[in-house]
């Protein structure tokens, strides 16, 4: 792509974490004051740890992107809660890439990172979240839906060079719709104004179950599709089709917001 990066690493503290030690029976003003200092003491050799051990990741990071030949490298290091840190990041930025699988998650191969969906929910910008073994992609896959942000994800497509060269499958699952025929030609059509080649697909059902199927009966090793439609509350109550694509599935997925 020839396009700028940059390394995001950031230091989530979290205060109550203690150093595991009991401190009960420090009573008195003079033991308090003991105390308070032997914390901030622990506290200030717990940061400074994390940001050089950061330090160290970061610039690992960087000289292996340089040495896979990206030109224009950069690495940032921040305090803070992920998600507000990445928002705060968003708007000089025209994709966001996170992993999938953080190291609490990889326990079993449905596990998915705790920080994904509240991450995704936070932000407005395209983010391509990868499992382990990340390859280049050779064959990719839209899962539309005719709605807004599929649609706008369809014209993203036709109008970078991210995936140009590449045969798209175009897939419509779902619910039957009259409209739905019209709506994945308009698709086609969008894709194939820009020089991809498109197999279009309609298959009424399951949406879940059929982007999976067609997943690895296509040898599909990048998927692309709308992310958490609904709301949180009714995510909580109902769950997620996404969160669930996501278990299930073991390529990267462009999340479109």
């Amino acid at each position: 792509m020839d396009a700028p990066l940059e390394f995001l690493h950031v230091i989530d503290r979290h205060p109550e974490q203690g150093s595991g030690e009991d401190h009960s029976g420090a009573i008195g003003i003079d033991a308090q004051e003991n105390l308070l200092t032997k914390l901030t003491a622990e506290d200030e050799a717990r940061t400074k740890n994390a940001r050089e051990q950061g330090r160290i990741f970061l610039n690992r990071l960087r000289e292996r992107a340089t040495a896979a030949g990206a030109a224009l490298v950069d690495v940032r290091q921040r305090h803070g809660e992920l998600e507000a840190t990445l928002a705060e990041q968003e708007d000089g930025v025209r994709l966001l890439i996170l992993g999938r699988r953080g190291e609490a998650a990889e326990a079993t191969q449905r596990d998915l990172g705790r920080n994904v969906e509240r991450v995704v929910r936070s932000l407005h910008k395209p983010i391509l979240t990868v499992t382990e073994g990340f390859k280049e992609p050779q064959r990719v896959m839209i899962a539309f839906d005719g709605g807004v942000v599929t649609r706008r994800g369809v014209e993203m497509v036709a109008g970078s060079p991210l995936f140009r060269g590449l045969p798209i499958i175009l897939l419509m699952s779902g619910k039957k719709s009259q409209d739905a025929p019209k709506q994945l030609d308009w698709a086609k059509t969008t894709l194939e104004s820009a020089g991809f080649d498109v197999t279009a697909s309609l298959i009424p059902g399951d949406a879940e179950s059929i982007i999976a199927k067609t997943v690895k009966e296509q040898s599909i090793d990048m998927l692309i599709m709308g992310a958490f439609g609904h709301s949180p509350l009714r995510t909580l109550m109902f769950g997620s089709k996404t969160a669930d694509l996501l278990r299930s599935s073991t390529i990267p997925t462009l999340l479109l917001r």
